[in-house]
């Protein structure tokens, strides 16, 4: 890809008010995949201006109108898999698999949106008073303010503002400095071809170096009425505290700290499987790949063997190759840290089981890594790794394997692998996240469903009727329908 990209605001790609642009990397080659605008924080108010101005009218546009929309992106989105496989790779060292997912889990969104379109919005409310209706009613904020992240980002930049534009907000969105297209221009592009109308979804990108400035602008802006934010927990609870200090509500879906819980009836063949998934999918960046495997004794000594077997024979490398399993982390300085935490939990006596955690080939390759022996001195065993990295652990019983899945500050999401469901019900019942998984691995995802955690892994939710609430004010309204109210004095 090489054409510079601009700015969208009311429906136009327009140059930031600087005249700067900012690359887009290559993880894979390091060289420049693309220039975008790098926007200014004049950019943000002329992007605000233009979301403030189209929203009454986008408020105000019959259900069939907007549903229509949504269903005619939803199948550009999936007419577009091959090049999101293609900026995928280009942008963040996506495999082919990962992004051929995010085309058909964004796909998905947006026929949910679609759905969520004409929703019922309201119901009637018992009332004491004589000749009054009372009801209670749904209505959308106004601008929200979408900052969207670079690891799934067709799936997390289509899921950011989806929702929110189906039910009757406008939005500027914010996609992360690693992947402006797939997380930002891209979608877009797609919701503008459908018939979006202009100034309903505007999009600012930006260098990283101005990032702060830019969404502290976004934040700031007494227009903007709510923010939802996909990223690191460190990120999001500054933009946490920013939205707070201005009143404004938040969806914050952060890190995770995941664990996958295998019972002593487990399935060797299958637990492995579901962790080696779950574990390395797209190089460990997913916030709910599996940090952790927790394995009871009896079955450790063979889980860990088979799982170094499996995890030696994934293809690693290339991502435009489409029999690559493990590409690249995103940039130098995300292998840079994973290494830093590999190399401290080895000096301090872990032991690795498979991979070295150290880049090859081009400074973002990092071979999947199995560590065994990783106590709470390591710096790993309570920080989000975010990478191509999981650690075993071993326990005696499922009430030791709960208290140290819970022996975290984070809590996403989780996985019980065990051969006896109402064993596996009862240790998900006492895991606290926000999501669990029982016969599966941590990684799953529906448009329908609630997504989002607990703890430091954030809060609010995305999709299903929670979405269409935290995208919403209730309104009380009451209306007399027989005479005229009594005022005492």
């Amino acid at each position: 890809m090489s054409a510079t990209r601009g700015l969208i605001i009311n429906g136009r790609e327009v140059p930031a008010s600087s005249g700067r642009t900012t690359p887009d990397t290559d993880p894979w080659t390091g060289g420049v995949y693309t220039e975008v605008a790098a926007a200014t924080v004049q950019d943000v108010t002329r992007a605000v201006d233009a979301a403030d101005a189209a929203f009454a009218q986008w408020a105000a546009t019959k259900p069939a109108t907007r549903r229509q929309i949504f269903l005619e992106a939803a199948r550009l989105m999936a007419d577009r898999s091959d090049d999101i496989v293609r900026i995928m790779a280009g942008e963040v060292g996506g495999t082919a698999p990962w992004a051929a997912f995010n085309a058909r889990l964004a796909t998905d969104i947006l026929l949910e949106a679609a759905a969520a379109v004409s929703r019922p919005t309201g119901q009637l409310l018992a009332t004491d008073a004589d000749g009054v209706i009372s009801a209670q009613t749904r209505v959308p904020k106004g601008v929200v303010a979408a900052i969207s992240p670079w690891n799934a980002p067709v799936i997390l930049g289509v899921r950011a503002v989806a929702l929110p534009l189906a039910v009757g907000n406008t939005v500027v969105m914010k996609p992360s400095e690693d992947a402006p297209i797939a997380c930002g221009l891209l979608i877009a592009d797609v919701l503008h071809e459908a018939g979006l109308p202009a100034g309903v979804l505007n999009v600012v990108t930006n260098d990283r170096a101005d990032a702060a400035d830019v969404v502290g602008a976004l934040i700031a802006d007494p227009r903007v009425r709510m923010v939802n934010f996909t990223g690191s927990t460190e990120v999001g609870r500054a933009i946490g505290v920013q939205a707070a200090q201005h009143l404004k509500p938040a969806v914050l879906e952060l890190g995770g700290k995941n664990a996958l819980v295998v019972l002593e009836d487990a399935d060797v063949e299958y637990a492995v499987d579901a962790a080696v998934f779950g574990s390395f999918m797209n190089s460990g960046q997913i916030c709910m790949c599996l940090d952790r495997l927790i394995v009871h004794r009896s079955l450790a000594e063979e889980f860990a063997a088979k799982l170094a077997a499996r995890v030696s024979q994934l293809n690693c490398g290339d991502p435009s190759d489409s029999a690559t399993a493990v590409g690249p982390v995103v940039n130098s300085r995300a292998a840079q840290r994973i290494t830093a935490l590999v190399e401290d939990a080895l000096a301090r006596g872990a032991t690795l089981a498979a991979g070295t955690g150290r880049p090859e080939g081009p400074d973002t390759l990092i071979r999947p890594v199995v560590l065994t022996g990783v106590t709470k001195d390591m710096k790993i065993y309570y920080d989000e790794t975010f990478g191509p990295v999981t650690v075993v652990h071993v326990v005696d019983s499922a009430d030791e394997a709960v208290a140290l899945a819970n022996d975290t500050p984070y809590g996403l999401t989780a996985g019980v692998i065990t051969e006896d469901l109402r064993a596996g019900l009862e240790v998900a019942s006492r895991l606290r996240t926000g999501i669990v998984h029982v016969n599966d691995q941590s990684i799953a995802d529906e448009p329908q469903a609630p997504f989002g955690g607990v703890k430091d892994s954030g809060y609010g939710r995305f999709g299903g009727q929670a979405g269409v609430e935290a995208f919403t004010d209730t309104r009380w309204v009451t209306a007399q329908t027989r005479g005229r109210a009594h005022f005492p004095i």
